[in-house]
């Protein structure tokens, strides 16, 4: 293909007025391969829309009869429409890509609602078993030796005590009962327990959410307390959710060492700390992610959640 001028400006300039002048289907294929070049490079819709100003300005100078600029404009219009295929194109397959990502974490959901729920019932219903039989076998033994199965019913008191909070994280049963902040203080009361980290949940929604935004939320604040347990060397992690009108808005904020967020984020840059699954199930729900931190100073991630274009009903009212 006959690229013309180096710059993506003069590029297109070139091959607009080619357009024009010829009007087929090569020129067309070249003004789609200009689009692919421009979006490989990173280059946005509104520079594209700002080149093509530019590049019909100076062809119609070029222009003085009233055909000869209807030409023009007629050209340019196609000439544009295929520059911006490819964006379109991309546009469509990321939302084929986020409707699958939507599809495949409501499986994932689902599988973590029936592992939780093997852990809370089955699970306790096999240690309720080994409780009545070691009870029947200390009826049978001496007093001193009845005092260390007594040890050992301790022991399965533990075990499970701790599969019951493992089912719970895994898929919250007090999440569907009672929403999303019992479900967070319960959440934060587990990472304290097991990291040693002061985690304070503070806030209130408007009612229930929608399902698919508690969930999300949850998931999120799982991901950054986890994250803050093993990464931040914090001692103190302070989660706000607040509502207002059909927006909702959750801080995740820790006290830890930070970290230099434009080389974390840059090209080829470590992104250890779950930020791609939390803006993966933020995409999912329509929402934002301000992530604002800085070495030695803490981490602070603002999640901003739209109610309005749901399209799932909201829970019941608590």
């Amino acid at each position: 293909m006959t690229r013309g001028p180096g710059s993506l400006a003069e590029r297109y300039r070139f091959l607009l007025q080619r357009h024009v002048e010829a009007g087929d289907e090569e020129t067309l294929q070249q003004g789609y391969q200009l689009g692919r070049d421009a979006l490989v490079k990173g280059v946005g819709i509104l520079e594209i829309v700002a080149h093509h100003d530019k590049a019909v300005r100076a062809v119609l100078q070029d222009s003085g009869a009233p055909e000869r600029i209807l030409k023009v404009l007629a050209g340019a219009q196609s000439f544009l429409l295929e520059c911006l295929s490819p964006y379109e194109m991309t546009h469509q397959t990321f939302r084929e890509t986020q409707a699958t990502w939507r599809k495949l974490n409501e499986r994932l959901e689902g599988e973590a609602k029936r592992i939780a729920h093997a852990l809370h019932d089955e699970a306790g219903q096999l240690l309720a078993t080994v409780h009545i039989s070691l009870a029947d076998v200390a009826r049978a033994l001496p007093p001193q030796h009845r005092r260390q199965l007594q040890e050992v019913r301790g022991i399965l008191d533990q075990i499970e005590e701790q599969l019951r909070r493992l089912s719970h994280e895994l898929r919250p049963t007090i999440l569907d009962d009672l929403g999303l902040v019992p479900a967070l203080e319960f959440l934060a009361e587990g990472v304290s327990k097991r990291a040693g980290l002061a985690v304070a949940v503070d806030g209130r929604t408007d009612g229930r959410l929608p399902q698919a935004v508690e969930t999300a939320l949850y998931r999120i604040v799982q991901e950054a307390l986890t994250n803050v347990s093993r990464h931040a060397r914090a001692r103190r992690a302070d989660v706000r959710v607040s509502q207002e009108g059909g927006t909702v808005r959750c801080v995740i904020r820790d006290d830890g060492t930070g970290f230099d967020l434009p080389n974390t984020m840059a090209p080829g840059g470590r992104r250890g700390l779950g930020l791609v699954g939390i803006k993966e199930r933020l995409s999912a729900v329509g929402g934002t992610l301000s992530l604002s931190t800085s070495p030695g100073r803490g981490t602070e991630l603002s999640i901003t959640i739209s109610l309005e274009n749901q399209h799932v009903s909201p829970n019941s009212a608590c």
